[in-house]
């Protein structure tokens, strides 16, 4: 049987097995996905074990998005261009990183017919996955900024946001996640003049930022179709999965 498996710390908020063996039973494949909980300076075994055959390939989450490239023989074009890797595949002897979260947030945002086009959105966060979710936002003609506790002069800070007019929020800092599900990033006056906010948490599936503006969405789309185009990666094919299905399913299991 092949394994895949997250890498990342911590994972216990973590609903890719779930997503990952449905998929694979409905491809008929002799595989399963499990959780590595990876300590920063065990990375590069892990890698390792991949190009020894003991795993199959990797999804990549918090805090290593960034970390884990070092570690590889090869990074995809647009992961380059990202800054970051969330899946890793072992082809031809090489482990090879690319950036899933980029096409799991721009199909997310197509579900649930949110156009960013010609609009400001500001994304909450600088590590990992904000960049993916940056570059997904200038190739659908927004126009970004980043906010952090620092500004310079690229990104503002969270001051300077609470002055601002707001059409999109997105959140990519780790800040609401289970099991701090009683925090968020904004307080409730900035939040609530958003015209749309996504919280790219999944663990609770309605953030303490979420409550705070009815027209708000959670990041478990997001990692479905991430994960989906992942095992397009590894699998090097395109299987025919119905996204509704599959995203009906996970919610089922899930009680959302």
């Amino acid at each position: 049987m092949d394994t895949y498996a997250l890498l990342g710390n911590p994972l216990g908020h973590s609903f890719s097995p779930l997503i990952h063996n449905f998929l694979f039973k409905k491809k008929n494949l002799d595989a399963k996905y499990i959780l590595l909980e990876t300590k920063k300076e065990d990375l590069k075994s892990r890698i390792d074990d991949l190009r020894n055959g003991i795993y199959k390939g990797f999804n990549v989450t918090i805090p290593y998005k960034v970390e884990v490239m070092q570690y590889l023989d090869e990074i995809s074009a647009e992961a380059k261009e990202i800054g970051s890797v969330n899946t890793v595949s072992f082809e031809n002897g090489k482990a090879v990183g690319y950036n899933t979260d980029y096409y799991g947030f721009i199909n997310e945002l197509k579900y649930y017919n949110v156009d960013p086009k010609g609009k400001t959105s500001y994304v909450l966060g600088t590590g990992g996955a904000s960049k993916a979710i940056y570059k997904a936002l200038i190739d659908m003609k927004s126009n970004p900024i980043l906010v952090s506790r620092h500004k310079d002069e690229n990104t503002i800070d969270y001051e300077m946001l609470k002055e601002c007019d707001i059409d999109i929020v997105v959140n990519t800092t780790p800040v609401g996640m289970y099991p701090n599900i009683d925090a968020s990033p904004l307080d409730f006056n900035t939040a609530f003049k958003a015209n749309v906010i996504v919280d790219i948490i999944f663990n609770p599936l309605k953030t303490k930022l979420m409550s705070y503006n009815k027209n708000s969405y959670n990041g478990l789309l997001m990692l479905i179709f991430q994960a989906m185009k992942a095992e397009d990666i590894w699998l090097d094919k395109e299987y025919d999965i119905d996204n509704e299905e599959i995203i009906n399913y996970v919610r089922g299991e899930i009680g959302e």
